[in-house]
């Protein structure tokens, strides 16, 4: 199957795929101001991706015969990160995947009330992430997928990016373990409590560190840390997840959600659901907009790093490289939503059960 099937490239900015977007989820402006691209390794990549799962065991081999493809996480990741060597972007592509399966997973512990099994779960996912060598041969599939996918990311770039993605990705498995509990007692969280989490548990800072290594460098803390570099990365991630609230809403109050931002708004502001979209659909255009001056401000800072030395050359190059990916962001995660089958809920039997996942998860009897 064919990231684009109505294109004709690969490598440069290409057609969009011929999907039909509901208006309701339809953005003009990304479908005409956020060219989408591809990255040339992408046919290799999906295979490969396919190939890992079913090595890893992280899916059983039906499914992954039947839904991986159609799923387009390979196609997610070959949108964003442009210019990763193949390696890095392969690193990344089977790190995501196993984050999908992981969440599926997490999602059938919750609807299944298996709390201790989350409970062990989530503590050799923490060890895992603190010694993925010792943690390769793991029996649960999920924990060694976690240790294999981390171990090779770990191979790019200094010690010092590794500790930061470490530092990063824990805060992900305790925002997951909040969720849980949330979910498990019904609790919906407040819109502010909400938007603090979500940047957690959709990883806004593991996805913005993995530009780093797509770009061939670690990035120094002034420039991460920069106003101008911080908000063009945020504002990438915000648009992300909060266009994944609008377009999952229908799924997740079909599975008695609790954690989507139209969900808290109808909740805790008294919107109807249309005004609940509505206000979503907002947020999200407002991200667009934000970004496109954001973006702006980033690639001055780029500018003002090429100080005609060597370092600051090669610096300025790599930031505007960061900060080209953070643009394909938009148009690969819009995409996305309409081409992968994990959205398409009204094609499928039981709207609370994703017919790619699987009720008997790994380690359960």
């Amino acid at each position: 199957m064919h990231a684009f099937p109505y294109s004709t490239t690969y490598g440069t900015t290409v057609a969009p795929a011929r999907v039909a977007v509901p208006p309701s989820l339809a953005l003009p402006v990304i479908e005409a101001a956020f060219p989408r691209q591809l990255h040339p390794y992408w046919p290799r990549l999906q295979e490969k991706t396919r190939s890992w799962l079913l090595e890893k065991r992280l899916m059983p081999a039906d499914k992954v015969e039947e839904y991986a493809d159609g799923l387009c996480y390979t196609d997610l990741m070959a949108g964003y990160y442009l210019g990763a060597d193949d390696a890095v972007l392969q690193a990344i592509a089977d790190y995501s995947a196993w984050f999908f399966v992981w969440d599926d997973r997490h999602d059938r512990y919750v609807v299944h009330g298996r709390t201790a099994a989350w409970r062990t779960l989530r503590q050799a996912l923490h060890a895992a992430l603190e010694s993925p060598g010792a943690h390769l041969h793991h029996p649960d599939p999920l924990v060694a997928g976690l240790a294999d996918s981390v171990a090779r990311l770990f191979a790019f770039l200094p010690d010092t990016w590794n500790a930061r993605f470490t530092r990063h990705f824990h805060a992900v498995i305790d925002a997951y373990d909040r969720e849980f509990r949330n979910r498990t007692e019904g609790i919906v969280p407040t819109v502010e409590e909400y938007l603090e989490l979500r940047r957690l548990t959709f990883a806004h800072w593991i996805w913005t560190d993995l530009l780093e290594p797509t770009a061939g460098r670690e990035l120094p803390d002034g420039v991460r840390k920069h106003a101008a570099y911080r908000r063009a990365a945020l504002l990438s991630q915000e648009f992300a997840a909060w266009y994944n609230d609008l377009c999952s809403l229908p799924k997740e109050i079909a599975g008695d959600e609790v954690h989507n931002l139209g969900i808290s708004l109808i909740t805790h502001h008294g919107l109807t659901l249309e005004e609940a979209i509505e206000e979503v659909r907002r947020r999200v255009e407002e991200c667009i907009s934000e970004f496109l001056v954001a973006e702006q401000e980033a690639l001055r800072l780029a500018d003002s790093l090429a100080d005609g030395t060597v370092h600051g050359k090669e610096l300025g190059a790599a930031v505007r490289a960061c900060v080209a990916n953070m643009r394909n962001w938009f148009s690969s995660v819009y995409w996305f939503h309409h081409e992968s089958g994990r959205y398409m809920v009204d094609s499928w039997e039981d709207r609370s059960t994703p017919p790619y996942v699987t009720n008997e998860a790994a380690g359960e009897k």
